[in-house]
């Protein structure tokens, strides 16, 4: 029985004394967190002038920033109504329009903008002659009747533009 009484005060101890060098570190933080906080917040007129120095140009580098942001908001805005009228989307199938022609040597290709407005262009080729047609393209829709490829290519340049559903 002396043993473990021996044992068990022995653990008391160390464990009394980990925890008063616990303690002891735990003020010693306490102490230099105390000194850093009066260092901060003397009052001194040097460390005032300099704090509002600092928050001066923080506020300085806030209204550059602001403005900056400003600018770059309108560009955005510039640029996305010019994309919306620019090629987005585009749409090109070949096919053979006749039997007697070999290969794949016809096409039709859609150029859209983003509101699905442009052309689609077909090259019909033939062994004697080349025909060329171009159909208008409003808002995915071409008052002109479309052939199969044409309706095709139309349906490729939808599925490229972006923001589109």
């Amino acid at each position: 029985m002396d043993i473990a009484l021996l044992i068990w005060t022995i653990a008391v101890t160390i464990l009394v004394v980990v925890g008063i060098v616990w303690v002891l570190d735990l003020q010693a933080r306490l102490g230099r967190l105390q000194r850093r906080h009066e260092k901060l917040f003397a009052g001194e007129a040097e460390q005032d002038a300099g704090m509002a120095v600092a928050l001066q140009n923080l506020a300085d580098r806030l209204s550059e920033t602001n403005a900056r942001t400003e600018r770059l908001v309108a560009r955005a805005e510039q640029i996305d109504a010019t994309l919306a009228h620019t090629v987005q989307g585009v749409g090109f199938v070949r096919f053979r329009a006749f039997q007697d022609t070999g290969g794949d040597q016809s096409f039709a290709l859609a150029l859209t903008d983003g509101e699905g407005n442009g052309v689609v262009v077909s090259a019909l080729y033939g062994r004697g002659a080349t025909r060329i047609y171009a159909k208008p393209i409003e808002g995915w829709l071409s008052p002109k009747s479309l052939g199969e490829e044409e309706e095709q290519a139309l349906a490729e340049a939808r599925q490229f533009v972006i923001g589109h559903d």
